[in-house]
């Protein structure tokens, strides 16, 4: 690019050098890479409890009476892991359209959105099978991702407060949904199945479908994402997005806990288990996943906004640059750290059999997080590493899609 500073008449050309990246959108980049960071890391908990302890029924929401306590509250807190990585998807998507065109910005989602939905069948299913029973094709939270993106290619173009009210629609009132179930030989099953109602379905050659994450109201949160996304603009002042994002993060479980005491929407009653208050606690915060109900997202996505805050005002932390690194690379990290653990297991279970039924796994759930500890370093070494090649080697087209 260049230019000229004029003098009288005349004009000095001068190259102009082009402008710098100010401190508020660092900032904002590597706050929003730690949060990412942060689901990632805690999402490893319960990837490892579903392959160390797969045979340990896990009902959802789950049974207050019966789980593990441990285990339950671990659950509740995977839970934020969702609906925080599809919200942050939706602001990426904002971010990306700030610094290209309309036209890069709707090729880029579809684009990126049929490949997870490829790498969803093709590459993160079959990584199941021998653990779950096959030729089952898990349309899981990538596969959702991908859907969504594609969607919001399309509805990112509605004015920002229709966009912004349909997916609080979404979010809000597709529980009113729930009493709609279809049987398979609905001709609208599989469609339904994928939307809203969480199913197996039939396919050719023997194959069989799971709709783990129906999409529907993942799209109000995708699009919800989306609209906050001038907050975070450059030239926004960070004190006032920050009051923003604990207002709406307050407002969000306050009403939580509000509508949970009313008993009357948004999920499966909760109950009082008589002399055990911690069991009580557990039947309060045991919420519906699949699909996630509207008080399923109001504390997980409340909790991102005041993560998301916080980790702006400590944004110089070492712990802070650490999360970003996970944050940098999330398609790789969750492809990787399934892959690895699905070799441990395999090995574990060809070089021992199986010790509970057809599975292999711990006897006690603490194991878990021995795991836990003992992984985060070696998974974060190569995460590290293509996190520097993606921010190196921009030249590279096909690594800004991990």
């Amino acid at each position: 690019m260049g230019g000229s500073v004029s003098i009288g008449a005349g004009a000095i050309p001068r190259p102009i050098a082009p402008p710098r990246e100010t401190p508020v959108a660092r900032v904002r980049l590597q706050n929003i890479d730690a949060l990412r960071g942060f689901v990632m890391v805690l999402m490893l908990v319960d990837h490892l409890r579903e392959t160390w302890f797969a045979y340990y029924a896990v009902t959802d929401p789950i049974d207050a009476r019966t789980i593990i306590p441990a285990l339950g509250f671990a659950r509740f807190a995977a839970s934020f892991c969702a609906p925080i990585f599809v919200a942050l998807t939706g602001l990426g998507a904002y971010m990306f359209s700030i610094s290209h065109s309309s036209e890069e910005t709707t090729a880029f989602l579809v684009k990126r959105g049929l490949i997870l939905m490829a790498m969803e069948i093709f590459l993160l299913s079959p990584l199941y099978w021998g653990i779950v029973p096959q030729p089952t094709f898990w349309l899981q939270v990538i596969w959702c991702i991908g859907l969504c993106m594609i969607a919001l290619a399309a509805l990112r173009h509605l004015p920002r407060p229709a966009l912004i009210g349909i997916g609080l629609a979404l979010v809000c009132l597709h529980n009113l949904l729930d009493p709609i179930r279809m049987t398979a030989q609905d001709p609208l099953f599989p469609l339904w199945a994928m939307t809203h109602q969480r199913d197996t379905f039939a396919l050719p050659f023997g194959f069989v479908a799971k709709t783990t994450y129906p999409v529907l109201p993942w799209m109000g949160v995708m699009m919800l994402g989306f609209g906050i996304g001038p907050w975070f603009r450059p030239d926004q002042d960070p004190a006032v997005r920050q009051r923003r994002l604990v207002t709406l993060g307050v407002a969000m479980i306050a009403g939580f806990v509000a509508l949970r005491l009313l008993n009357v929407y948004g999920d499966k009653p909760w109950f009082v288990v008589e002399g055990q208050p911690v069991r009580t606690l557990l039947s309060f915060i045991s919420l519906t996943k699949y699909p996630p109900s509207l008080l399923f997202l109001m504390p997980t996505l409340g909790g991102g906004v005041l993560l998301l805050a916080l980790f702006e005002r400590i944004n110089a932390s070492k712990l802070i640059a650490a999360l970003a690194v996970f944050g940098g690379a999330p398609m790789f990290f969750y492809i990787f750290h399934l892959a690895v653990l699905r070799i441990f297991y395999h090995s574990a279970l060809a070089i021992w059999g199986p010790n509970h039924g057809t599975f292999i796994g711990v006897d006690n759930y603490n194991w878990i997080f021995v795991w836990y500890v003992a992984l985060l370093g070696p998974l974060y070494i190569p995460t590290a590493w293509f996190s520097r090649l993606k921010r190196r080697r921009r030249d590279i087209t096909w690594l800004k899609y991990f």
